[in-house]
């Protein structure tokens, strides 16, 4: 015997005792998902497994014809919960499907246990050890790669000012990621790609304190980091054969007589000074690190991740990612990978104009826009910009609003999604 409960999929119409098109039907220890339009089905499946989660079902086996391994994903993204991970058998499929669902199951798992941990489990030092294990947990045989982890004092010797200066108030140490993933193995290799990540592993706000209710999510506030890290780790099992460079800019945003205050100018290794005006608008702080770290090894295109914003999920909820570029070619490629990939993802409005909203009377910039009325997203993504020499071409800014739940919704449990690892990881193949 087994303690599996099936599921399978019908294309007709639950009989009416089940209610008017209902979602569902059950026979003894089995489901059926009913389907009525094919061109929904992905959220059909994805809801109905949120369903069967919520009735305290444990395992699933997936049987019956109908299902595709999109179809199989969905279901599995749906009945995953932060305690028990998603425990699925995705039924009696060919050995390369099986791979291809097993090692997306693994890759995107880690990406939203990583993002659940609570801060005292993930300090900067962990986050960047955990995602480096992770890189290699996936390396083909024969495949190595190589990495830097740049920690507290030694930050400041290679001029990386803005994670030190966020991260000094916390007694664990920020620290700075470069992974080097060149699988041609050639050292004059090109850069397809650079990674830029957020990896704030706790934000209290600092100085500009967060309300509890606004704090007790900030364990996800490094969601950039292991979204990418989760989107390079995908891509090199999908067989990807381009050098790209991983950086994760991490730190702990806490209060102490150390920590960064109103008022302090921050002087970048790029020249640009900096006013911070809100220690809670640290995001971007950090992420110029990463910028500057990834134009110094003449990156051909920039991808930066960040959970950067309030205005950002004000403007589309936790459904949508959003992207922020004046590069239209990344724009659009960005737009058909999420919608090949099943991930939701909308532009935000992103100007030369919206670098004009960020000034200081004391530095060259400040860390949050000046005035009422001004584009939260839009002027952080302006504030980016500065560290960017050409930020026309070559770069595009994801700004996560979609990356974690804070309560559960009809497709999404509580806590991290992994929303936006496949649109990113299938960016790289460009």
């Amino acid at each position: 015997m087994t303690d599996y409960f099936f599921v399978s999929l019908s294309s007709d119409t639950a009989h009416s005792s089940w209610g008017k098109n209902a979602l569902l039907s059950f026979s003894e220890g089995h489901a059926q998902i009913h389907i009525d339009d094919p061109t929904g089905a992905f959220s059909v499946v994805q809801s109905a497994a949120r369903k069967l989660d919520g009735m305290g079902i444990e395992k699933v086996k997936l049987q019956g014809e109908l299902w595709t391994t999109e179809l199989r994903w969905a279901f599995s993204q749906g009945f995953y919960n932060a305690k028990n991970g998603a425990l699925v058998h995705f039924g009696d499929i060919e050995d390369n499907e099986a791979e291809v669902l097993t090692s997306r199951k693994l890759i995107m798992e880690w990406v939203r246990k990583t993002i659940n941990l609570g801060p005292q489990a993930l300090s900067p030092e962990i986050l960047c050890d955990k995602a480096v294990t992770l890189i290699k947990h996936v390396l083909p045989e024969g495949l190595h790669i190589k990495h830097n982890i740049i920690s507290g004092d030694s930050l400041l010797e290679h001029g990386f000012q803005g994670i030190y200066q966020v991260g000094k108030g916390s007694s664990r140490p920020p620290c700075m990621l470069q992974l080097d993933y060149n699988p041609t193995g050639d050292v004059h290799a090109p850069v397809a790609f650079a990674l830029v990540g957020k990896g704030i592993t706790f934000d209290s706000g600092g100085y500009s304190l967060k309300p509890s209710a606004g704090m007790a999510a900030m364990k996800s506030d490094m969601g950039g980091a292991a979204t990418l890290t989760g989107a390079l780790a995908l891509a090199i099992v999908n067989g990807l054969n381009k050098r790209i460079k991983l950086y994760l800019c991490c730190a702990e945003n806490l209060i102490s007589g150390s920590a960064l205050k109103l008022g302090d100018v921050i002087t970048y290794k790029n020249g640009v000074t900096v006013e911070v005006l809100n220690s809670d608008a640290e995001g971007r702080l950090i992420l110029a690190d990463g910028l500057i770290a990834a134009q110094e090894d003449k990156a051909l295109s920039i991808i930066d991740a960040a959970t950067l914003t309030g205005a950002a999920k004000t403007a589309v909820g936790r459904d949508y990612n959003t992207v922020l570029s004046m590069d239209e070619r990344l724009v659009t490629l960005a737009s058909n990978c999420a919608s090949q990939e099943n991930e939701k993802l909308w532009r935000l409005p992103f100007e030369e104009f919206h670098m004009q909203q960020i000034s200081s009377p004391f530095a060259d910039i400040a860390n949050i826009h000046s005035g009422e009325g001004m584009a939260g997203a839009s002027t952080a993504a302006a504030f980016l910009a500065k560290f960017v020499q050409q930020p026309q071409k070559g770069w595009i800014h994801f700004d996560l609003a979609g990356s974690y739940q804070v309560s559960a919704n009809a497709l999404w449990a509580a806590g991290g999604k992994g929303h936006g690892v496949r649109t990113i990881s299938k960016m790289l193949f460009v």
